[in-house]
């Protein structure tokens, strides 16, 4: 859902840009630095650091918001540059969860690693459903909203770290819930292309 209010984030993305701009990084480099943040985040669940894995993960989640925002500052926005970022998103969320996998984490009906594969699952597929309607023809412009799309997400993801060290019932809880609701929206986007 917060990708159809982009707008009320204008005035924190005008602001992050100034300050990042300065930086002789490029939009692309960010976007990089987002995969390199993922893994560090990862390697930090790998070794049961999960205040180190919460902050690299908030660092390549923010970077994902700064390279779009200085892209737009300095007039760089590109497809090419678009497409990249898209990609990168998805490794970002596929190696946290990748390093998710290493937490030993309570049944909640289900294994953990089970929960962690159908967030992964109906995350790839809310993102997936949206591309091909674009392909196929069955979409002009790109498909948006749902229960949880990526804003959401990072949102969740956020919490789970936050938590790993405090309880990971809740962690799987939240792991269960955000595997439900990221398949709901796959479905809400593939009926929205459905009904174009």
């Amino acid at each position: 859902m917060l990708d159809l209010h982009r707008d009320w984030f204008r005035g924190i993305e005008a602001r992050t840009a100034k300050i990042f701009a300065v930086l002789p990084f490029s939009p692309n480099q960010y976007t990089i630095f987002s995969i390199f943040f993922a893994l560090a985040c990862a390697y930090f669940l790998f070794t049961g650091n999960y205040r180190l894995s919460l902050i690299f993960f908030v660092l390549a989640a923010g970077m994902d918001f700064v390279d779009g925002a200085v892209a737009r500052l300095k007039g760089l926005s590109t497809k090419k540059g678009a497409y990249c970022d898209t990609i990168a998103d998805r490794y970002v969320e596929a190696i946290l969860l990748f390093g998710l996998l290493f937490v030993e984490l309570p049944q909640f009906y289900l294994p953990g690693c089970v929960w962690i594969f159908l967030v992964l699952f109906g995350s790839t597929m809310t993102t997936y459903a949206k591309a091909a309607a674009k392909e196929k023809g069955l979409a002009d412009a790109e498909l948006k909203g749902g229960l949880m799309s990526r804003g959401e997400r990072i949102l969740i993801f956020t919490a789970i770290l936050a938590l790993l060290g405090y309880s990971k019932e809740w962690v799987v809880y939240l792991l269960a819930i955000l595997a439900v609701l990221c398949n709901i929206t796959a479905v809400q986007r593939i009926s929205a292309a459905l009904r174009k």
